[in-house]
This record gives structure tokens, sequence and C-alpha cells, in this order.
């Protein structure tokens, strides 16, 4: 018998010891599984971070490069027109200078004795040294400009050409490159070179000052392969910057293309450890073939997959360790705990899907508080059961306030799940559309798709536009909202349809004006339906009483209201069990007016050759709101854009028609608002440009409409009075 209950115990010792084992494998191999996959997303974050990088940083460069070209392009007729008066050229190039800050100097070299008084050479040339600008000529023996490249390139070839970077030693040394190109008479005779010196010195700052990793850094190379923009002297991988020069210059490294095949991705060893990196290289399109290069390091891009890989090692380990435990000393109550464990399995995973419904059912926790002071938004949301079929969402988008409401047919699981639908279905079509109506009608037709079990749901999308309080609104067979002011009254409503019901069903949209400190009180029939033990219902007349009562509350705020209209309910029911879901939405508008400390405003004509005084007057306003460079740069490029797709699209290529630009700041925000009187144009509206895209497969004005969301902290569009109204803000800190 003791023999018997050995072997007995020797088999059971046996299988405890192959459970233990063969959960430390699966474990081990779990953990292998997750680290390589998890790699891999890392690696492909990497690369699509480095490529977003590259691109932008490629536009930024191209901007500057374009709107050099575009400035020398627009000064050679001055030139030309003062041909027969060479002293009046010294004021053109001084004048050329003052309106670009990247350019170090400006001349013109004209072809030997072209003007006999002035010698066989005259080269007109402004000159900026620290705040000054001066003019001189500067040929003479020393300077025998017909020998050098920027003049012969273009005499040669007469077309344009772009130098190769160069210190210049002139004043204090910087890194320069000079864009030339010729100019002819009206005989179109080559009479001069006109040439501008591009101080690059902005590029190492600019370029560097935002990394996608903090050991990350961004160079620029010329076309073969000189250094222009390496990282600041204070980079921890200043060191390593002139060997991966080196790296990209070896024809012979190993070059892979990224999944887009837009960059080249080299791989390369550390000198400092065994890690090593990548370099993410592509060239800039058009002249000058200046090449861009992205520098990651793994050891940095992994190191939370490590330290998180180690961490999941050790839990392992505990884990199985505290299995043999369990397995050693509860042996004996197996099928106990098998029964207890599928009983938790099965509580556990109702509890998990309630749990993701209720979460879905609700705004995010990150936008359940608006940290505005121009709005105040709250909801509640009170299931009967473990799951429920109520939603309610809001959020902002562009100074705009989305928000919806709604209830679903019939109970359990199944509303819960076409509830998180619908509420999934709200946040992407208003992530691109401001119309309730049509987000209203694209919700239809989702729901409307393979529905087989009928099933449909009452809605209410409301759109407020913050700086206007213009509420756009679509009720699609919901319970009529109530607007709280001096007193509550119903809001007027069409009724429309449910969603889920008709997918060729058009929603009818309305609107109104909704006036400071109104607050709009959104609920489910669960508040007007709840009962009491005499089976009476609260209905619509009690609620507006109690809503009434509150009215009368200056200092009321929209929890107010909830608790409020909580605690009414739960004094009706008297105890009585809750019979449907319980959800209200409470939005109380209330605008502050600001003084402004600048107020003002420009108009053009819709002509884009206007566009220069539109830059001269948004630096003006940055220079007396003592901004920084960097700031003045972005908000005059996204101004220029806005305005320049204003001409393009509102007005349709006709001529006439005024575009105004007012600027006003309060201290801390600036604000650009660009009115016009054409057709309605809402840019916001417009699809984010495909950054995927080369630059000849792009559609055009989408690049511009991302400048303007990247470079500005809101883009906000009304149509107000046969006018579009767009208006760009800016948060700041003074320098």
């Amino acid at each position: 018998m003791n023999s018997l209950r050995q072997m007995f115990h020797w088999s059971n010792t046996k299988k405890r010891m192959g459970v233990v084992m063969f959960a430390a494998v699966l474990l081990l191999l779990i953990l292998a599984v997750q680290h390589f996959y998890t790699r891999n997303l890392l690696k492909n974050e990497m690369e699509q971070y480095a490529e977003s990088d590259i691109m932008t940083k490629a536009i930024l460069v191209k901007s500057v490069l374009n709107s050099t070209e575009l400035g020398l392009n627009n000064r050679v007729w001055d030139v030309r027109r003062h041909l027969q008066e060479p002293d009046s050229i010294f004021v053109s190039m001084k004048w050329t200078l003052i309106g670009n800050p990247h350019l170090r100097g400006a001349g013109v070299a004209f072809v030997p004795d072209y003007y006999s008084e002035k010698g066989r050479l005259f080269e007109p040339y402004a000159q900026r040294i620290g705040d000054t600008v001066i003019t001189k000529q500067i040929s003479g023996p020393h300077h025998d400009y017909t020998q050098m490249e920027f003049y012969r390139k273009v005499v040669e070839n007469n077309v344009m050409f772009w130098s190769d970077p160069y210190v210049d030693t002139i004043g204090s040394p910087q890194l320069i490159s000079t864009f030339s190109r010729p100019i002819h008479d009206d005989n179109m005779d080559l009479v001069a070179v006109l040439g501008v010196d591009v101080s690059l010195d902005w590029l190492s700052d600019t370029l560097n000052s935002h990394n996608i990793y903090p050991s990350s850094f961004v160079m620029v190379l010329t076309e073969s392969g000189k250094p222009i923009v390496m990282p600041p002297k204070n980079h921890p991988k200043r060191n390593d910057a002139q060997r991966l020069v080196d790296v990209i210059n070896d024809s012979t490294a190993r070059r892979d293309s990224s999944s887009t095949k837009r960059v080249e991705v080299i791989n390369f060893v550390s000198d400092e450890d065994d890690s090593g990196g990548c370099i993410f290289h592509a060239n800039l399109k058009g002249k000058p073939h200046w090449q861009l290069a992205v520098v990651c390091y793994n050891n940095e891009v992994y190191a939370k997959l490590y330290w998180m890989t180690l961490n999941i090692l050790l839990l392992m380990l505990a884990s199985i360790a505290v299995l043999a435990y369990i397995i050693r000393h509860f042996v004996a109550s197996e099928e106990k705990l098998h029964k207890a464990n599928i009983e938790q399995e099965r509580i556990g995973s109702e509890l998990r899907i309630a749990r993701s419904i209720q979460q879905a059912m609700q705004p995010h926790a990150s936008m359940s508080y608006i940290p505005r002071d121009d709005v105040d938004v709250d909801g509640l949301l009170l299931p009967a059961k473990e799951v429920g079929g109520d939603l309610y969402d809001y959020f902002i988008r562009d100074e705009k306030l989305y928000f919806c409401i709604g209830d679903v047919s019939g109970k359990g699981v199944p509303s819960a799940l076409v509830m998180a639908v619908a509420q999934a279905l709200f946040h992407a079509a208003s992530d691109h559309e401001s119309h309730p109506g049509r987000i209203m009608q694209t919700i239809n037709q989702s729901l409307c798709r393979n529905n087989e079990r009928n099933m449909f749901v009452t809605f209410f999308i409301g759109v407020l536009d913050l700086p206007t309080g213009r509420l756009r609104y679509c009720n699609a067979g919901h319970d009529t909202p109530v607007l709280m002011n001096r007193d509550a009254s119903l809001l007027q409503v069409k009724p429309n349809l449910p969603v889920g019901v008709m997918p060729d069903f058009k929603f009818e949209q309305q609107e109104l004006e909704l006036p400071a400190d109104t607050m709009l009180f959104l609920y489910t029939d669960g508040l007007t339906e709840a009962m009491n033990p005499n089976h009476e219902q609260f209905g619509q007349q009690r609620m507006l009483s109690g809503l009434t009562t509150l009215c009368s509350n200056n200092q009321v705020t929209s929890k107010n209201v909830l608790d409020a209209m909580k605690a009414d309910v739960h004094r009706f029911a008297q105890g009585a069990d809750q019979s449907d879901d319980l959800t209200m939405l409470v939005i109380q508008y209330t605008p502050k007016a600001s003084s402004d400390l600048l107020d003002e405003r420009l108009v053009l004509p819709n002509d884009v050759k206007q566009i220069p005084q539109l830059g001269a007057f948004v630096e003006g306003v940055t220079q007396r709101l003592e901004l920084d460079s960097t700031t003045s740069h972005q908000m005059r490029l996204a101004v220029e854009e806005a305005v320049v797709n204003v001409m393009e699209y509102a007005f349709r290529g006709k001529e006439n028609g005024e575009v105004a630009i007012d600027a006003k700041s309060n201290g801390e925000c600036l604000k650009f608002i660009i009115t016009d009187e054409g057709v309605p144009f809402d840019p916001t509206e417009a699809a984010r440009a495909d950054t995927t895209l080369g630059v000849e497969e792009r559609p055009i004005g989408g690049l511009g409409i991302l400048l303007v969301r990247e470079m500005m902290d809101s883009i906000n569009y009304e149509r107000v009075d046969g006018k579009n109204i767009l208006t760009l803000r800016k948060y700041y800190h003074k320098k």
C-alpha cells in the first residue's frame, strides 16, 4: 500500500513538475514573440517618425529657398528699369536685403565694360552687417567676379544657379550659399548676373530644435557630400556626426528602402557602444540638390522595450515560482479550484464586456474636462443594468464644440455594442465634418448596412461655434432638448427619423444663435419615463419645472444641474428599481468679453502679387508683440498660406474682391481673422494632406492647409452674413 501511495505521489509530482516546466517554456515563448513584434512596431514607428521629420524639414528648407528665388526674381524688373541709372541699383540691392532677413548680401555683376565710365568691372553690392545694411562697389583687382563660379555658371549656361555653401569671412563668419540668375536687356542680351548671398546659420538651429528622440539629430549635406548642417556642439552625439557623413558618402554601404520607398535606410554601428542605429537619408527635390539625413540610435529607440522585457521576464519567473508553490500545496483542491476558475472566468468575462461597453459609452477620461472658460460641459450616465444602450459624447475641434446624445433600441449586450459603434461613427464622421446634418447622414448610412436585427438609435448631434455662439444641430427622433436661460423651454426641433431605419433618409439641420450664459439640457427617455412604486412616470412637466427652478440661480453650473435632476428623479422613484438607462448632458455657453491690446487691419485686393504686403504686415505685428523669430516666421507662413488659399478658392479666379486681415492680441493669444465675400469655402473641411505622397502626386493646396494646422494652435471657419471668416490662433510667450 505504501509503495502504491509512493508511486501515486511520484506520478503526481512528475505531473506537477511537467506543468511548471510547460508553463515556463510557454511564458518564455510568449515573451520572445511579444519582444519580436514590439520591436518591429517600434522600428516601424521610428521609420514613420523619421520620414515625417525629413518631409517636414525639407518643406521648411524649400520654403526659405523658394522664397529667396521668388524674391530675387521679383527684383529683376527693378534692375532692368534702372540699367540706364547704374547708381540707382545700389538702392535696389539695399531693399532686396531689407525684405528678407535670411539674406546676407545682394549684388549685380555686370558684363565687362558695360558701363565704360565705371571701369571694366562694375558690381554694386549691398551687405548686411548686424542690423545695418551698407552698399558699395566691390569689384576690383582683388575681386574679379568674372572668374567666380556664381558668375561663370550663369553666363556660360544662361541659367539660374545655387552655389555650394561656403563660409563668408566678411563681418562675423557665416555659412552662406549664393543664388544667382541672368539679367537681360530689352534686346534679350545678357548684361549682368543678379545674385544674393543666403545665410544658412539658421538651418542648424531650426532643423535640430525639435528631434524625434533626445539623441537624434538632423544633418544636411551638399550634392557632393560636404556637410552643411551638423548637430550642435553641445549635442551628446556630436563626435559621431563626421563618421556618419563618411558612411553616407560611402557608395559601398548597404542602403535599404523604407516601406514607402521615399527614403534610404543605412544601418551603422556606434563607436561608443554596440547598439548602433539608423540613418534615414533623402535628397531634396529640385535645386540645390542637397541631402537630408535623420540619425536615430537603437539604444534610445528600444530602451523601453529592453526594460519592459526584463521586467516581464522577472514577473514571469516570479509567476512560475508562485505557480509551483500553488501546485505543491493545493493539489488536493484541484477540482474545487478548477470549478472556481471557471466561475471566475465567466464573471470576469462579463465584467470585461460591461466595462469595455461602459468606457465606450462615455467620453474618454482625457476629454471629460474641457479647460476653457467659454463653455462648461458635464454629463451623467447611469445604466439600469451591467450593460446599457445610452450614450453621450463631446469634444472640441477647431474652436467648435461637437456633442451628441443617443439611445439605442432594445436592451442588453446587442444594444451596448450598437451604442459603441454609433459613438465611434460619430467621432469618425466629426473628425472632418462640421455640419450635424451631414454627420447624421454618414452615421445613418453606416448603421443601416447589415442591420439584420432592425435596431435603431435615437440621436441628437450639435456643433457649437464657440467664438460666435452659432449652434447647428440635427435631431433624429430623440427627446427634445431644453434651453435654459431665464426659464426652461423646449428647443424647436424637427424630429426626423432615428438613424438605422432608412439609408437614404435626408436629415434636416437647424441652427440658432445661442445667447451668452445659456444652458442646453439633453437627456434620454430614462429621465422622463422613470417610474415610482405607483407606476407613475416622472414626465416632461416635472423635468421642466425642476429646470425652471434652477434657472433662477445665476451661479448654477452644469454639474449643479446634473446633481439636482438626479436627486429629483431619485426622490420621485422612492426606491423603485431603475427600469431604463438614465443619461443627461448639460452644456453651458459662457463666452467672456476680452480687451485687445493690439487691433490692426490690412485689406488686400484679390491678387496674390500683394502677398509681400501681408508678410510685412504680419512681421510688423509680431515685432510689436516682441515675438521670437521662429514664432514670427511660422505665423507669417501660416497667414500667407491661408490668404493665398482664400484668393485661389473663394474667388475662383475672379479679379474683383478684397480680403481683410485683422490682427488682434490680448497679451496671451494672437488672432488673425481673414474675411472675404467670396463663395463659401471652408478650409478646415479640406482633407489633410497625404504626406506619404511624392511632391508630384500631391494635390495643390493640401500641403498649405497642413502647414497652417501644424503652425497654429487652432483654426476656425464660419460663414456669417455672406462672408467667409477664417480665424487662426496662436498662443505665444514674449522673448
